[in-house]
């Protein structure tokens, strides 16, 4: 590696030690208001007699008398009084910044105001008026000035050999600026910044406090290398995952490590420093990408609404109650088989779990009656049904319990909240209901049908919403590579091009409530999930993040498992109507009457083929489809008989 590859190892604790500065910068540093304020003091002081000296032509019997005194003593009260009522001693600004001295000149305009008033009042000026002004002017200088020196010197001062790691910035926008800033003026934060680049050919040459554009990103290399960088530091929270690996590869090839900002979102709470920097993660790689959610929409439909999650302890159901009970619900009814799931997303929303809220329904979707007993109690106005069995490979093998959660469980809630007047009810599908090829694909397929089917059958909207793998949730992939590379093991792919889409699950989420806004009932709402991601790629991304040599054993592709994943059906054209990142697709639906068909004594292979048949059975005859299917049925158990008689 070119630089000297040290990582900082957290932010340093500020102190003389630490940053190499003179004990009294520390002590002034601790008492700053006083200091600041007694400074300005002496430069009012300094700046009416200088003034004063050279109106009367530097003869001190004229000058250097008691109104002088009077004035001077009055002008440095004005100043800490005004101060005081300013934010000027108040804030804590960064002592130099543009923002204080912003602050400093209407206060010392102020005074100087305030100065030649007084003066002015006995018959004759005590001071000329010339003296009052000019001192003004002269004293903004001077506190303006030895605060630009006192940053200068702390900037001087501060680390730069072995104890700060040598760090490019990529971006030269606010959040780059703002991050320069923070880093020369903060001994203690373990950077320091030595170059800036950026692609904005616009920027070329822009100075950033002492540092110039060097150029873009395809100058990384040669900027490492001739300045010895450690880091380059993604300085836009607004990056997309697509431009994070193009930086991530660059700076591996220049033998220096990558650090992004998180994501615009969150960082509106927090000022932006060195804590804010952290290393790529392969969210950052995948799945970064902002998404305008239009607040007011969301805030109608939830603001005050009765609303029920179901699956609330999963992936996706609990990070939709962590957003939706941002919206202030009147009720927030989360709903889970697994208590222990219920816990934790009660903790995570409240700080405290004492699992003594009738809002958290402890009741499993295949139960109509527990299903229909929650919804006569909460009366929920807003439902989001969450709740589903989603891993592929296992459902190959027990279909049935597809049909028992995903199809049945479905509909139990989809009857449930017909019957209970639901205004909204958004049913959270996949990817993989689009041209269905396994049991996962095929009953989530039926439950997009059956929601469909919904909004004919009742009053409100049903509808859907359908993306593709979410990052970090329980059995994601990602999970899957960490532990393997936590153990040591070879990295496990199904096949070297399988490719599938990825998002984040705040952004989808963010995503399905913006849907629940903006959709119609019947319809599936597909989000946009930017480009397919080669699998084998994600793998070889993180051995080389935790420092191994590619090992990745293929095994090939699993029953029912698409090599590339889709996010319409053949038959499907998606249009953007209310949001850029949302597409609308009509869905047909599926008489509820025919899930009864669906025998939970089948065999794996009898209930996978019902379930591919009921997938893809024609809209608008439902009555027709009940008695071909129940005549197949009839037909299988004479032949049956007849086996059994020979």
């Amino acid at each position: 590696m070119r630089g000297r590859n040290r990582q900082p190892g957290g932010r340093q604790k500020e102190g003389p030690a630490s940053s190499g500065l003179p004990a009294a910068y520390w002590v002034i540093s601790r008492h700053r208001r006083v200091f600041l304020a007694g400074a300005d003091c002496v430069a009012w002081a300094a700046a009416i007699t200088a003034a004063d000296l050279l109106r009367y032509q530097f003869d001190p019997a004229k000058t250097l008398t008691l109104h002088l005194l009077v004035i001077v003593v009055a002008a440095g009260a004005m100043q800490v009084a005004v101060g005081l009522l300013s934010p000027l001693y108040r804030s804590r600004w960064r002592v130099g910044s543009l923002e204080e001295i912003l602050c400093l000149a209407p206060v010392v305009m102020a005074v100087t105001g305030l100065v030649t008033a007084v003066s002015a009042l006995p018959d004759r000026h005590v001071v000329p008026a010339s003296a009052t002004v000019g001192g003004g002017a002269l004293a903004l200088v001077l506190a303006a000035g030895y605060r630009v020196l006192w940053r200068l010197e702390w900037e001087r001062r501060r680390p730069s050999g072995g104890a700060a790691e040598r760090t490019i910035i990529f971006g030269a926008g606010e959040a780059g600026a703002q991050l320069v800033d923070s880093l020369l003026s903060d001994p203690g934060s373990g950077y320091v910044p030595v170059a800036v680049l950026d692609d904005d050919p616009g920027k070329r040459g822009l100075r950033l406090r002492k540092l110039r554009v060097l150029g873009g990103r395809h100058h990384l290399a040669a900027t490492a290398e001739a300045l010895q960088a450690d880091s380059v530091v993604i300085a836009i929270p607004s990056a997309g995952s697509a431009l994070v690996r193009e930086i991530s590869e660059l700076a591996k090839a220049a033998g220096i490590a990558t650090k992004v900002l998180p994501p615009l979102r969150d960082l509106l709470a927090y000022d932006l420093d060195s804590a804010s920097i952290r290393a790529v993660t392969p969210e950052d790689l995948l799945g970064r990408r902002v998404i305008d959610t239009e607040v007011d929409q969301i805030a109608g439909y939830l603001t005050g609404r009765r609303v029920l999650v179901t699956g609330a302890g999963g992936s996706i159901g609990s990070e939709l109650c962590r957003q939706i009970s941002r919206f202030e619900p009147e009720r927030l009814v989360m709903l889970d088989r697994d208590e222990s799931a219920l816990h934790q997303v009660q903790l995570s929303i409240e700080g405290r779990a004492l699992l003594d809220s009738r809002t958290l329904a402890l009741c499993d979707i295949r139960d109509a009656a527990a299903v229909e007993s929650v919804f006569a109690e909460h009366r929920p106005e807003v439902v989001f049904h969450a709740a589903a069995l989603k891993h592929l490979p296992l459902l190959e093998l027990w279909p049935t319990e597809a049909i028992k959660t995903n199809v049945r469980g479905t509909q139990n809630v989809v009857e449930a909240a017909g019957a209970h007047g639901v205004r909204r009810f958004v049913n959270i599908s996949t990817d993989k209901a689009a041209n269905p090829t396994s049991v996962l694909g095929y009953s989530k397929r039926i439950g997009e049908r059956l929601t469909a089917a919904a909004s004919d059958a009742y009053e409100g909207a049903y509808l859907s919403v359908r993306f593709g793998n979410v990052l970090g949730s329980r059995g994601s992939v990602l999970t899957a590579f960490q532990a393997q590379i936590d153990s040591g093991a070879p990295l496990t792919v199904t096949h070297p091009d399988a490719h599938r889409y990825f998002m984040t699950v705040e952004e989808a989420v963010e995503l399905v409530i913006q849907a629940g806004a903006v959709g119609n009932g019947g319809e599936v709402l597909v989000l946009d999930m930017g480009e397919p991601v080669r699998i084998a790629d994600v793998a070889a991304q993180m051995l080389a993040a935790a420092g191994r040599r590619p090992e990745i054993v293929y095994t090939g592709l699993r029953p029912g498992e698409k090599l590339r994943e889709e996010l319409f059906a053949d038959d499907e054209q998606g249009e953007r109507v209310a949001h850029p990142m949302i597409y609308h697709v009509a869905v047909p639906p599926l008489s509820p009457s025919v899930v009864s068909l669906l025998e939970l004594d089948a065999t794996p292979r009898n209930a996978r083929e019902r379930l591919a048949e009921l997938c893809v059975a024609p809209a608008g005859e439902p009555e027709r489809l009940v008695i071909d299917l129940r005549f197949e049925q009839l037909e299988l158990s004479d032949g049956l008989g007849e086996a059994a008689g020979g």
